[in-house]
């Protein structure tokens, strides 16, 4: 009304020629006024009540929600729509230190809310359980987030009652027990993430009905069966990761269907059979996952061939034989590729004229790779083709680019044995060429119509053979026991590319890595160490100071403190990148980290209990003499024994290798049996780097 009457006095005052303008005016003035009567101040004297309650019960500070403040104008988090609360965000806020001793899911007031929209308590510790009330009176809710919340128990099948939920996240948690069911009634669903959590069960089939999901995350969790079919009916669906899970049978090829998937990951888990070729249908697809599986057979030619957009493709660690799809080498937008690990066999596919494979990063190192080099390896960002049967010579520029190892190529070192290679071309019946011995006029491979030549060469190793036969038997067990401890540590290192820091430029998000363990907030690492406390302080080391921490849960952890205002960033950073690429039982397990603090930066291993060698060597007894005792000689023995063995991992295993740079005794760590994990690895380079700073680390161990 105020608007028409404001209008009627400015026609009547200013005439016709100014009409414009004052229409101008007074919508402006309405919109400012209707911007007000949507934010406002809290009208309803029962929410600031539940609101006050609220704010006791999580322990929230004052700085952030001040008692004598207007609610919907001044606290931090609340938003409110005609002087009602409609949204509620805790995530980012810190508890007052009373409230951090004792943080509970205390959140009852929340049912005083009856337009509440949005609840945001995404890195804010809630232990406890998700309350049943929350499908049955929170019914205008439309997300809720509560993503690494330390949140126990089960989810309620009452949050099937929510039928305004678009996204519901629950990941990062201890959540346990089955996936209700009725999460398959929520038709506005839009995103579905209840990934890290300890879920037990079966997919649920009733998620074919999410017609409007567009993510959906089950990863690591324990979920078992088949993968269900009707998954493949979500035509909106962009990202499916059901990856580290048990899941069982074969990839349902309705996935087919799905032509707007951008990323999926079915890694990690027991599935079987054949990759299916409906999977062409993926024409979206920019990122796809399947390895550690139990999948087999070969991969149709033209598969590959649709999927024009894919940029990381990971299929290691399965069972695929036959040849490589030449496709695989034409598709343009291809980045990465790993299919190590699996039989596949045959000549590598010839390198085409619209090949783009500058910069990619391709790992087919563990498979039965024949034949030899086409095209200079030095076209790609950086090729492992190591533990393969090629032969011949090598170009010059190829060695740089490409890890060779365990072949049987002219002139490269760390080769396999003549007998290996030997044998294995004659099972392929194929020609050999000794390492460079045959006449270079040679044919590399016999032809089909030689029957002759091939009947005189069965002839010579059936004769040869047998005047070596002892040897040979012995020899064959030596190296079959040698295959097998390679193959185990090379599945255990699980080293991957290069190192981003010594290798090429690989975009971040195209990067495959895993093994930083969890993400924890800023509050949560201040609970953990009690704020920092001295009392809980270990040491100030020189690449950040040491506290010794509690997990929620109880588990000792130790935290290393990284402060960018006195470290370099590259020393958390370079850190984080080697256990993203290496694994091994000896080097400290990293548990966690926290990267959300702008000058701050947290990395979380495991607490070993004998500390480090410096201080376990010679340890203080409980005598009255103060008298120290030494570590006995089987102990030592035990120690050096494991401290060589992680180095020669290091120096010998890991491709390129890599160099400590700062074995010291306070960096060789000891759990509780006296094993050594090796600590301080903010120091580790590729071998012969450049960057090395000799004269900086004499300093500092003079200190």
């Amino acid at each position: 009304m105020k608007l028409f009457s404001v209008l009627s006095q400015t026609e009547t005052a200013m005439g016709v020629t100014t009409q414009v303008g004052a229409f101008a005016i007074a919508l402006i003035l309405f919109l400012i006024q209707s911007g007000f009567a949507q934010q406002g101040s809290l009208s309803s004297s029962v929410q600031r009540s539940a609101l006050l309650d609220l704010r006791s019960s999580l322990g929230l500070r004052s700085k952030d929600w001040p008692i004598k403040a207007d609610p919907c104008s001044s606290w931090t988090g609340v938003n409110c729509k005609n002087g009602k609360v409609i949204g509620i965000t805790v995530s980012g806020l810190r508890r007052t230190r009373l409230g951090r001793s004792n943080p509970r899911f205390a959140v009852d007031s929340l049912a005083n809310f009856t337009l509440l929209a949005t609840f945001n308590a995404s890195g804010f510790a809630l232990p406890g359980t998700i309350p049943d009330w929350f499908g049955q009176r929170l019914s205008a809710l439309q997300m809720l987030d509560l993503r690494s919340a330390s949140v126990i128990g089960p989810i309620p099948q009452s949050l099937g009652n929510l039928s305004k939920l678009n996204t519901l996240y629950l990941s990062g948690n201890d959540i346990t027990g089955i996936i209700p069911s009725a999460l398959g009634n929520i038709a506005e669903l839009v995103n579905l993430d209840l990934s890290r959590n300890s879920l037990t069960g079966s997919i649920p089939s009733g998620f074919a009905s999410l017609r409007n999901l567009t993510r959906l995350d089950l990863s690591s969790n324990f979920l078992s069966g088949q993968i269900p079919p009707g998954l493949g009916s979500l035509t909106r669906l962009q990202f499916l990761n059901l990856a580290d899970n048990s899941l069982t049978d074969s990839i349902p090829v309705q996935f087919g269907n799905l032509s707007q998937l951008l990323e999926l990951d079915l890694s990690k888990n027991s599935l079987s059979g054949s990759f299916p070729v409906e999977l062409r249908g993926l024409r979206s697809l920019r990122k796809m996952e399947i390895g550690d599986n139990d999948l087999v057979g070969p991969l149709s030619e033209g598969l590959f061939s649709s999927l024009v957009q894919l940029q990381v493709l990971v299929l290691s660690r399965n069972k695929f034989d036959g040849a490589l799809p030449g496709a695989l080498w034409s598709l343009p937008s291809l980045r990465f590729l790993d299919v190590s690990s699996n039989d596949f066999t045959g000549t590598l596919p010839s390198l085409g004229p619209n090949a783009s494979v500058s910069g990619a990063v391709f790992n087919l190192s563990y498979n039965l790779l024949y034949g030899n080099l086409t095209f200079p390896l030095g076209k790609f960002g950086s090729i492992d083709l190591s533990t393969n049967y090629l032969q011949g010579k090598v170009l010059e520029d190829s060695q740089s680019n490409g890890t060779l190892a365990r072949n049987c190529l002219q002139m490269v070192p760390n080769q396999r044995s003549l007998q290996d290679c030997r044998q294995f071309y004659e099972r392929k019946r194929l020609m050999f060429d000794d390492f460079g011995a045959l006449e270079p006029t040679q044919p590399p491979f016999l032809q089909p119509d030689s029957n002759k030549k091939r009947i005189i060469f069965i002839l010579v190793g059936i004769f040869g053979g047998l005047g070596f036969i002892g040897i040979l038997v012995l020899g064959l067990v030596a190296l079959l026991k040698m295959c097998n401890r390679n193959t185990n540590q090379q599945a255990s290192a699980n080293a991957g590319p290069v190192p981003d820091g010594d290798g090429p430029s690989i975009p971040k998000d195209l990067i495959y890595v895993s093994g930083r363990g969890d993400s924890f907030t800023y509050e949560q690492i201040l609970q953990f160490t009690k704020d920092f406390s001295e009392a809980n302080l270990i040491e100030h080391g020189h690449s950040g100071d040491i506290y010794l921490g509690s997990l929620v849960s109880g588990t000792p952890v130790v935290i290393k403190r990284v402060d960018l205002h006195c470290v370099k960033k590259e020393s958390y950073v370079l850190e984080m990148d080697l256990f993203n690429k290496v694994s091994h039982t000896r080097l400290v397990p990293l548990l966690g980290y926290s990267l959300e603090h702008e000058s701050e930066k947290f990395l979380v291993y495991k607490y070993m209990p004998n500390r480090d060698l410096a201080s376990s060597l010679h340890r203080v007894t409980n005598s009255e003499d103060g008298n120290l005792k030494s570590l006995d000689w089987i102990t030592r023995l035990k120690i050096a024994i494991g401290a060589a063995e992680v180095l020669a991992y290091l120096h010998h295993e890991c491709s390129p290798p890599l160099v400590h740079r700062d074995v010291q005794a306070s960096s060789i760590l000891l759990d509780d049996k006296f094993e050594v994990r090796l600590g301080s690895l903010s120091e580790v380079r590729v071998q012969g780097d450049a960057n090395q700073n000799v004269i900086t680390r004499l300093l500092r161990k003079q200190q």
